[in-house]
């Protein structure tokens, strides 16, 4: 049985994007950086998104040392930089995003990685953007430089199932004839 959650914690069933979990992303600058995931949920999934904003806000409750300014008092949620956004509202040019609320979430710590049945997947194939996943997330408060809010901390992830690779490329085997064994046929 799944371990209790903490306030905020969520468990997020969601397609991903953007999945660097078997390896980190590269930073700009070439550098290795964070694993990291886009977490996509339908509209529809009001009881995974109220989770979602419960979460969010218990984590601006914990985190109200980094958040208060000098009077101890929250800035307004709508004053800080908050993770769950509506990719219809900001206007997304990727199909997969429409009708979806979605997040970014990372890690230095690389996630684990397993099936319905909780054994570990190691083939970077078997997880790819586009399949469903169960994300752990832990929301926690950031101040950086004045610029202050909530982030989404990327635990492990659970394979659902499979789905419409996004953003993928082809097949070899879509791209290329048989060419059988002949090698006059290299250059026809």
């Amino acid at each position: 049985m799944a371990r209790e959650l903490k306030a905020t914690e969520v468990r997020v069933p969601c397609r991903i994007s953007y999945a660097h979990i078997f390896s980190p992303g590269v930073n700009k600058d070439g550098t290795p950086g964070k694993y990291s995931v886009a977490c996509l949920i339908s509209k529809e999934d009001t009881t995974t998104i109220q989770k979602i904003k419960a979460a969010i806000k218990a984590a601006v409750q914990e985190g109200k040392s980094k958040l208060a300014n000098k009077q101890g008092a929250l800035p307004k949620m709508e004053n800080l930089k908050l993770p769950l956004r509506d990719a219809d509202a900001e206007d997304i040019d990727d199909e997969a995003y429409q009708g979806h609320m979605f997040f970014n979430a990372s890690s230095t710590r690389k996630p684990q990685i397993v099936d319905r049945r909780k054994e570990a997947i190691t083939d970077s194939e078997e997880v790819y953007s586009g399949c469903y996943c169960n994300v752990s997330i832990n929301f926690y408060a950031f101040n950086r430089d004045g610029n202050k809010g909530i982030a989404a901390g990327l635990n492990n992830i659970q394979k659902v199932k499979d789905g419409e690779r996004l953003a993928g490329g082809s097949s070899a085997d879509e791209d290329f004839d048989d060419l059988g064994d002949d090698d006059d046929d290299f250059l026809n």
